[in-house]
């Protein structure tokens, strides 16, 4: 699990426009997207009518949560989405301003690209996020243009200030209403088990007994 600090400095520091988000008139705007913009809706996966609902927070930018989406989720999505059991709802949890447009540009994809996309972005998270030289930034534009996203689109996605601190808000909110620490964090029909489901086996477990 990967142990996030929250802070606004990070907006501050990557982007000084963002500062003014800290105003009345930023609180506003970001209450606003909040209410409004489709880009802030659910991203569920599954059976509606399942019994189960588990819930994930994880950033892009967190080698944990690539190792859980690379490693364990393909048999979650096999074996338990897939076959009706459980929905599976992603929530967006950035802790730096990389992995905040990546998730900003994730959501501003067709609604039913968003897994796709972040299933690409974690499996090349080494390669985009942290690979030596270079910006981090401008890899992560060049793989948003293989899904399609120009580089005038992506640029004004990373310059919505709204949105970043729409999405940033829910962020803070989740972690002051669940305690989150870090990430990957889960919910299972809104339970959180000290158990931590690093594995199917014991993912499983923990929808066998949330059922």
């Amino acid at each position: 699990m990967t142990r996030l600090s929250l802070s606004r400095r990070f907006f501050v520091s990557a982007a000084p426009a963002l500062a003014v988000a800290g105003t009345a008139v930023g609180t506003a705007r970001a209450a606003d997207a909040t209410s409004s913009d489709a880009r802030l809706s659910p991203r569920i996966l599954g059976n509606p009518n399942a019994k189960v609902l588990v819930q994930e927070w994880f950033s892009l930018t967190c080698t944990h949560c690539a190792h859980f989406a690379t490693e364990e989720f393909p048999k979650i999505k096999e074996k338990l989405i897939d076959t009706g059991k459980i929905r599976y709802q992603f929530h967006d949890f950035c802790g730096d301003r990389v992995g905040l447009t990546a998730a900003m540009v994730a959501r501003s994809l067709p609604e039913e690209r968003y897994v796709p996309f972040i299933e690409a972005l974690f499996s090349s998270q080494m390669q985009w996020a942290f690979a030596a030289g270079g910006d981090p930034m401008q890899r992560l534009q060049q793989m948003s243009a293989l899904a399609g996203v120009s580089a005038a689109q992506f640029d004004a996605i990373s310059k919505d200030n709204a949105f970043a601190e729409a999405l940033f808000d829910q962020v803070k909110k989740d972690a002051d209403t669940y305690n989150i620490q870090g990430t990957p964090y889960f919910r299972f029909n809104n339970t959180h088990y000290d158990q931590d489901p690093e594995t199917y086996e014991k993912f499983a477990d923990l929808v066998a007994k949330a059922s």
